[in-house]
């Protein structure tokens, strides 16, 4: 079930965090950034990943942190291979693939709730009528909360219903 939420993606009770990135992403901007912050491990682990595995838009990569943390990767936008390489916005069609491979990692890997924000509209470029029903389709029947951050309040920890 998903739930529409307010506040710090980063203090959720749910199990895993999944979020919108590119190959190679510099995780410079947004959520990425704070991510990349608080878990400068999963940056090297994720460009290392990257490097070996050359992955499409559309794939999903789980980083595993200490504490039992969680992150899925999901690769909503094309990434840059070259030296100062940028990544390019995302596309409708790479968020709808990446969340398709996000319920397979849920799936495999026993996830019991995840948390999102509004995916893809940020450094991505795309609106929010575009991607609220791509999510809706590929999450919503999921038998799991699926909490999605969409309003950011720094410092505050959402209401999660079932967290």
């Amino acid at each position: 079930m998903i739930h529409e939420v307010a506040g710090d993606i980063l203090l959720t009770g749910a199990q895993a965090i999944a979020h919108g990135i590119a190959a190679n992403d510099p995780m410079s901007e947004g959520l990425a950034l704070s991510l990349h912050q608080k878990f400068p491990a999963m940056h090297k682990d994720f460009h290392h990943w990257c490097h070996n595995a050359r992955p499409a838009p559309g794939a999903a990569w789980m980083w595993g942190g200490p504490g039992g943390v969680r992150i899925v990767n999901l690769l909503t936008q094309e990434g840059g291979y070259g030296h100062g390489a940028r990544p390019y916005k995302a596309t409708v069609k790479h968020v709808r693939d990446s969340l398709k491979e996000l319920t397979k990692v849920i799936e495999k890997e026993g996830i019991s709730s995840v948390a999102l924000p509004k995916l893809a509209t940020g450094v991505g470029g795309l609106s929010w009528e575009e991607v609220r029903p791509v999510i809706d389709e590929r999450l919503g029947d999921l038998d799991i909360p699926v909490y999605l951050y969409t309003e950011f309040r720094p410092g505050q920890r959402a209401n999660e219903p079932g967290a």
